[in-house]
């Protein structure tokens, strides 16, 4: 994913290569699984909501949900369920990537508030602001990986 760092964000881009033309949010996410390998409708994907892109990649029953919390109480109720890896999250009106490394969190999107893709600690960004985090395992899901 290094290679779409900086590439420009637009509400309505959905380029298919990185630094070649703009991307939101949603596509950012889509065409990266997609160019990952994953069989998908990468515009169907990412014009639906947060949580409905999630049910795309792991079933309902075990998406983790949270509500409310501090950035502090999120950080350690999201280390105490997964390990270092790559998860998709959904807030309440964006989505993006978490990499969790060494219990660090570090948000990964196209964003309207650098106007590009960026990668940044999760506890310094503006973006990551939301009522509702929806929590999708992607490098630690199994059943996604055999799909």
């Amino acid at each position: 994913m290094p290679h779409w760092y900086d590439t420009p964000w637009d509400f309505n881009g959905h380029t298919n290569s990185p630094n070649d033309g703009e991307i939101a949010c949603g596509y950012f996410v889509s065409t990266t699984l997609k160019h990952l390998g994953f069989n998908l409708n990468r515009y169907k994907m990412a014009q639906a909501a947060g949580c409905d892109e999630s049910k795309l990649l792991q079933s309902k029953t075990e998406l983790k949900m949270y509500s409310n919390l501090s950035f502090e109480e999120l950080k350690t109720e999201v280390n105490a369920v997964y390990s270092d890896g790559v998860y998709f999250v959904g807030l309440d009106n964006h989505v993006g990537y978490v990499l969790i490394k060494n219990k660090e969190l570090y948000f990964l999107r196209s964003n309207y508030c650098y106007d590009k893709v960026v990668i940044e600690l999760v506890e310094t960004s503006p973006c990551f602001q939301s009522n509702l985090y929806v929590f999708t395992e992607v490098t630690t899901n199994k059943i996604l990986f055999k799909h």
